[in-house]
């Protein structure tokens, strides 16, 4: 059962209309790493959570919190929208042009210029200025954004990445404002976000020191099972062997189970694919004339495919 307390985490309006910035404020909610993902990333893990009971609880905080997050941007986007100038946005769109033909410049330049930085027309037509489940373009929230496997230290390995990629994007939406009350709220989030990517690597410790799960995930599968000779073997790829420096290069690895080995020059370990003939009945292009009719004629043709 969920509760819904009436007053906001935390708000200040912004001090003025802004329809472009609230069309940028989109990316927090709907984006790939906006408040609408964490939130639900963060329930369903906890409503799948078969760990103890801490976890569980936890992750049912944090996801509740996030619902609030998602409300807070909402309503800065209602503030930012309130009295939304569409007819001096049209207006304004007309100097532009004629500025440019005047002046001797491709006009079509500066339209497209004007319509790249115009309002979220689905702001006016669709929500009527309210917020939308969508990203700053428009691209429809997606419940494939979220990750809930099961595996507590798979997860929360994903959760910290998710509040490393959202907290880097609200620092560079508080960059874009001049607006303090859109900065104070900002500031507000960019806290939490801090709070939160703590929080992911403190659990990651915690599930650690519990015994319930270590690297690498999944820790319950056999390592007898993995060809262990190439577990810790980093194979350089690309021209140059700058990556050698680096600390996955050489000596034990962070796991405590090897010791990191530099390939400089890997070799293919397998041989040149030969693809097996394809099925007749699907009429692909065959290496040769031969095997076009090379039909093994044990296959009944009549036969319905799959």
């Amino acid at each position: 059962m969920f509760y819904h307390t009436k007053k906001l985490q935390y708000f200040r309006p912004p001090e003025k209309p802004d329809p472009i910035y609230a069309k940028k404020i989109q990316e927090l909610i709907g984006g790939t790493f906006g408040e609408m993902t964490v939130m639900m990333q963060y329930l369903f893990q906890g409503w799948n959570c078969r760990g103890p009971a801490k976890y569980r609880d936890m992750l049912l905080d944090i996801g509740t919190e996030e619902i609030g997050h998602v409300e807070m941007l909402a309503t800065m986007i209602a503030h930012l929208l309130n009295h939304a100038p569409i007819k001096l946005q049209e207006q304004g769109a007309q100097d532009p042009v004629v500025g440019a033909v005047m002046g001797g410049t491709n006009p079509q330049d500066v339209i497209v210029d004007v319509m790249a930085a115009a309002m979220n027309p689905q702001h006016a037509i669709v929500s009527g200025l309210g917020a939308t489940a969508a990203d700053s373009v428009g691209f429809p929230w997606n419940g494939r954004f979220i990750v809930a496997s099961g595996n507590l230290m798979a997860d929360f390995r994903s959760n910290l990445h998710a509040e490393s990629q959202g907290r880097l994007q609200a620092v560079r939406m508080y960059e874009m404002s001049n607006d303090a009350g859109v900065k104070d709220t900002l500031s507000f989030m960019i806290a939490r976000d801090t709070m939160h990517q703590n929080q992911w690597i403190a659990a990651l410790e915690e599930l650690k020191a519990d015994g319930l799960e270590d690297t690498p995930v999944p820790s319950s599968f056999p390592l007898e099972l993995e060809k262990r000779e190439f577990a810790y073997q980093f194979w350089n790829h690309s021209e140059g062997t700058e990556s050698a420096e680096g600390r996955w290069a050489k000596g034990p690895s962070p796991d405590g189970k090897g010791e990191f080995q530099y390939v400089e020059n890997p070799r293919p370990l397998g041989p040149e694919p030969l693809p097996p003939l394809a099925d007749p009945r699907l009429h692909g292009t065959p290496i040769d004339r031969q095997a076009q009719g090379s039909a093994d004629p044990l296959v009944d043709r009549t036969t319905t495919i799959g």
